[in-house]
């Protein structure tokens, strides 16, 4: 049985000891479309030689960045094929700005497994502590499992941000590179659905996809840098549920309503008539 909730609830990871050089941020910045406008200045913070700022969203690649291997969906209770699994959401707090440079140990837990009838969704909670014991940050995240579920366990909560009731403040349009899968995969996740047409296609996609982790920290860049001035100090979370594919070349819609110290927003892909890519968007201001 590939799910066994008994033992795969509170099941904790092995810990992960890594490190970080100002290099991995700029690679990660860049794997995100930083630079497109080379002489703008908030732009360029994001790429400077000794000290470029790391988004929130850094820390959902900084364990993982030099890794080469595809990932495994092998836990305690869990074994599931790659080729079924996408990505369901994703938060992160950060409980200090990410420094440039840095080293990091990680903590995951299995802390819920949902039974979708067709389906199974797996959540992970980490805490990331340096190595004096401060923490750095704590993230969660799901995993959406096609055909595993009907295992007898619960369907789970549903977690919908209500948006507000007007036109949004903002509509951002942000177009991705047709190469963006492969750079971006450069920051550690080698799942060959970003790269390899053959799997893709065996997955059930007519092209590989850009990693849902890609698009999540475009729109975290994209909302911080029209509503914050492209401080990334300023963010102190990030979340989002993943609706859609995103194909590499396409344009995302990103549409933003400012609720003060928390950002709503939505991301859908402009060539797909706005087929839904991220939804329960909230980045949340310290």
């Amino acid at each position: 049985m590939p799910i066994d909730p008994a033992v795969a609830l509170g099941a904790e990871l092995p810990a992960q000891e890594f490190s970080w050089s100002s290099s991995d941020i700029q690679l990660y910045n860049l794997g995100l479309g930083a630079g497109s406008r080379p002489t703008d200045a908030g732009e360029l913070r994001y790429l400077g030689d000794h000290a470029p700022q790391a988004l929130p969203t850094f820390a959902t690649v900084a364990a993982t960045f030099h890794q080469i291997e595809p990932p495994k969906v092998s836990f305690p209770g869990i074994e599931i094929d790659l080729a079924k699994v996408v990505h369901g959401s994703q938060e992160v707090l950060v409980h200090a700005p990410i420094p440039p440079s840095g080293k990091g140990r990680t903590v995951t837990r299995i802390s819920e497994v949902w039974d979708k009838g067709k389906a199974a969704v797996i959540v992970q909670e980490s805490t990331t502590e340096d190595p004096d014991g401060n923490p750095l940050w704590t993230a969660r995240s799901s995993i959406f499992a096609r055909g595993e579920g009907g295992f007898g366990g619960e369907r789970g909560p549903s977690e919908s941000v209500e948006l507000p009731e007007r036109e949004p403040d903002a509509e951002i349009d942000v177009p991705t590179l047709p190469q963006q899968a492969l750079l971006y995969r450069l920051c550690g996740d080698r799942n060959p659905l970003h790269s390899d047409p053959e799997f893709a296609a065996a997955a059930g996609f007519p092209a590989p996809i850009l990693h849902g982790l890609c698009t999540y920290g475009i729109v975290c860049k994209a909302v911080t840098d029209r509503f914050l001035d492209a401080d990334a100090a300023r963010v102190a979370g990030f979340r989002a549920r993943f609706a859609g594919v995103v194909f590499p070349g396409e344009t995302l819609r990103i549409r933003v309503w400012d609720e003060g110290t928390r950002k709503l927003a939505t991301a859908s892909v402009v060539e797909r008539d706005l087929a839904p890519a991220l939804a329960d968007v909230v980045l949340t201001v310290s």
